[in-house]
């Protein structure tokens, strides 16, 4: 998981440094994120949980869901860092949503989820409904947050599909998410060539972190310890769902804290100082 080529914060083996990345600072921090927030009860009050512990620093917030306007209503009362979790996939949940949101949302949800690698492809059919759903949601976080997003992120990284970049729908000047990072061996070349050339596109418009890493597996133990250095010199954002039990476990025992006691732990807006 280190970075294995020589600068101090490395994306990837193949050459793209994040010191050449206008976001980078001398000083690290972790960015712990936790998606989903406002799917649903139980999600929102497992995610305000860690937050209070202090092992969740931000959220990444669903809208038109069964739960986003009390989770609107609890961030705003907590002073909570909140993104916008774009969702083209997941049924939208709340009690009243418009017929076109619905139809649009379904016809992306076809196209993406038909295979693993549909993601990857555009589909020009698809140009009006990932607009329409794009826009929809960013206006609906707008109107229950009070204010624009604290960064941009994707359920099931949709945020990164082919439609969405091509389309160059994410608001430039916003902090996005990037796609995984790995190092040597974990993946093809073609994989690591493919997702380096999604952060080179992103980066023309958005700030992004250095790295970006999901919480789990949990072990070995030495996988986290390895992320955890690299924030001391680099942004790293690790991405979390306490909904899962293994996570909340860990985000609330208190063994994480131990691990980041000298680490700067904060959200979103510390990639903008």
């Amino acid at each position: 998981m280190s970075p294995t080529t020589s600068g101090p914060c490395e994306i990837d083996d193949i050459g793209s440094t994040a010191k050449n990345n206008p976001t980078n600072t001398s000083q690290g921090f972790l960015l712990m994120n936790a998606d989903d927030w406002g799917r649903d009860r139980q999600t929102t009050d497992r995610i305000l949980d860690c937050c209070a512990n202090g092992s969740v620093s931000s959220a990444s917030a669903m809208v038109f869901m069964e739960d986003s306007e009390r989770a609107a209503v609890l961030a705003l009362e907590h002073g909570l860092e909140v993104g916008l979790h774009l969702n083209f996939t997941t049924p939208f949940s709340a009690s009243v949503c418009s017929t076109a949101l619905i139809e649009h949302q379904q016809r992306t949800a076809r196209h993406l989820l038909r295979h693993r690698l549909s993601q990857a492809v555009f589909h020009p059919g698809l140009v009006r409904s990932f607009e329409y759903l794009v826009k929809a949601q960013l206006d609906e976080f707008q109107r229950i947050y009070q204010k624009d997003p604290a960064k941009i992120d994707g359920h099931h990284h949709m945020h990164l599909c082919a439609n969405v970049m091509l389309q160059g729908l994410l608001p430039p000047g916003f902090i996005v998410r990037r796609s995984f990072s790995f190092e040597v061996g974990e993946k093809s070349f073609w994989n690591r060539a493919y997702r380096k050339l999604m952060d080179r596109t992103l980066s023309r418009r958005h700030r992004l972190p250095d790295f970006f890493f999901s919480l789990p597996p949990l072990e070995p133990p030495q996988r986290l310890e390895r992320i955890y250095s690299l924030a001391r010199q680099c942004t790293v954002e690790l991405e979390t769902h306490p909904i899962n039990a293994d996570e909340y476990r860990y985000l609330m025992s208190g063994e994480m804290l131990r691990h980041t006691s000298n680490l700067r732990i904060a959200g979103p807006s510390a990639l903008a100082q």
